[in-house]
């Protein structure tokens, strides 16, 4: 019995510099992690003074600590899938094409376990609707299928997705246009807006800078659309495999 409360009195002087939720947040560790039952048999081993095993605990708990939380990382990197946006004005001709068109990329090359793609507009005035007839026609015949139903960006698509794609540069000044305005009202990351790209910066075989609206124009706007986001996808496709070897390993 003896031995048994010099056992709790040992623990209880071990555990009691743990007892703050400041001493989880100044290790950048969850709280729960903090307070996770943890066993040290070793300390019935070997003769340590009290203040002795404290530091011994110490040590072993920050570096286990800083160990876990470094693999959790690497893990949740290795593992989620890259996620691309495709924006336009309206969501419905050149964003959805876009993302019918790197779909199927990604598609050929069997990796569609490790992206997540999605279109959205800069306004919600088509939300609901499906893609362009025009559009869709003409995708089709390039055996690409636009699936997608229009929608507003949102501020969650700052959180969620590594790149943003704009099809020109008004897109672009409204995305991140946007994103100052979100910024803080929805805590967004403050980096979010390096996500946000254009379209033709992907280009090699073309020299246009953006993507045409073909919305108000003839067949050979949707025909040249697509000759544009063909090239762009392909090198866009070529640089995420390049920057994350871990998705094609």
């Amino acid at each position: 019995m003896r031995a048994l409360h010099l056992q709790l009195r040992v623990d209880a002087n071990l555990v009691k510099p743990f007892c703050h939720l400041c001493f989880a947040s100044s290790l950048n560790v969850s709280p729960l992690i903090a307070f996770r039952p943890i066993k040290y048999p070793h300390l019935q081993k070997f003769n340590l003074s009290r203040s002795s095993r404290r530091t011994h605990f110490s040590t072993s708990f920050v570096a286990s600590s800083m160990a876990d939380s470094s693999l959790s990382r690497s893990s949740e990197t290795e593992t989620k899938p890259f996620s691309v946006l495709f924006v336009c004005l309206g969501n419905i001709c050149r964003s959805p094409a876009a993302e019918g068109v790197f779909r199927n990329l990604v598609t050929k090359k069997g990796l569609d376990s490790k992206f997540t793609i999605d279109s959205a507009g800069t306004i919600g005035y088509h939300e609901g609707n499906e893609a362009d007839p025009r559009m869709r026609a003409a995708s089709r015949r390039r055996g690409i299928a636009i699936t997608s139903i229009s929608r507003p960006i949102q501020p969650s698509d700052f959180v969620n997705f590594d790149l943003i794609l704009a099809m020109d540069k008004q897109n672009r000044e409204d995305i991140l246009g946007a994103f100052e305005r979100w910024c803080t009202k929805n805590g967004l990351p403050p980096d979010s807006h390096k996500k946000v790209k254009l379209m033709c910066s992907y280009c090699k075989k073309h020299d246009e800078t953006e993507v045409p609206d073909p919305y108000y124009g003839g067949q050979q706007g949707f025909e040249k659309v697509l000759d544009l986001l063909e090239d762009a996808c392909e090198s866009l496709l070529e640089s995420i495999l390049a920057e994350n070897k871990h998705i094609s390993d």
